[in-house]
């Protein structure tokens, strides 16, 4: 294993967060409504996001407005990836990919949530966190791909059979960070080295980030103002 010392090379992590965060602020919802002639920030909630597309032209648009959403953290963590699997962070047996990975995915969520071009307003993170997610623990093991898509798979039931997009969304990202965070810890132990508490340190940017980007469908599910997200009569595009 080669060894990654973050003070001589910490030029390359700079870079890899601000491209993906450029990459981040391309909004799959706005190019896709302009296709459809429409403009998604003034349509329903205004929110650039799956759940909104999907409220507003049918599930199958949401689904592949979640895709693309997802794709712009899932590129930068791959690519990282498979660049610092051989490394080591300095002085430590931690891989440096676990490290890169989660600056690219708070990158990627800033990004969507706060795009530069877009006067930063943007949608909630919640498509492009669950990219960023897989991808990392598909690099790490496909056991552990299938628990996060069987989370996955239960949080759309919840959204489903519920209709609360918003709380079934946060729910989401918030078992993708306990499952990565669950991960490391599986991987390293109780670790309490600098460096492994940055990482859990990401994650738990990566979760507050998306928290505070709900905090007004928070307060409106509290006072019982928050939209319904009825799936099941948007089956049809």
């Amino acid at each position: 294993m080669k060894e990654f010392i973050f003070f001589e090379q910490w030029y390359y992590v700079l870079i890899i967060a601000v491209l993906s965060y450029l990459l981040g602020g391309v909004s799959a919802a706005r190019i896709i409504s302009r296709q459809k002639k429409g403009d998604i920030t003034k349509i329903g909630s205004g929110n650039p996001g799956s759940m909104n597309m999907a409220r507003t032209y049918g599930v199958a648009v949401g689904a592949l407005t979640l895709f693309f959403d997802g794709l712009k953290a899932a590129i930068p963590v791959l690519i990282v990836h498979f660049i610092y699997k051989d490394y080591t962070l300095s002085g430590t047996e931690i891989c440096a990919s676990d490290f890169v990975r989660g600056v690219a995915i708070l990158g990627a969520v800033l990004g969507h949530i706060y795009p530069l071009f877009n006067h930063f307003k943007g949608g909630k993170g919640i498509a492009t966190t669950f990219g960023g997610f897989f991808a990392g623990l598909c690099c790490e093991s496909i056991w552990f791909l299938l628990i996060v898509l069987c989370c996955f798979a239960l949080i759309v039931a919840y959204i489903f059979y519920a209709q609360w997009g918003g709380m079934g969304s946060l729910m989401g990202i918030s078992l993708c960070c306990a499952v990565q965070s669950t991960v490391f810890f599986i991987h390293y132990g109780a670790n309490l080295s600098l460096w492994l508490l940055v990482i859990h340190g990401l994650v738990a940017c990566v979760f507050v980030v998306d928290w505070i980007a709900h905090r007004a469908n928070v307060r409106r599910m509290f006072s019982g103002e928050e939209h319904r997200t009825s799936l099941r009569k948007k089956k049809k595009a």
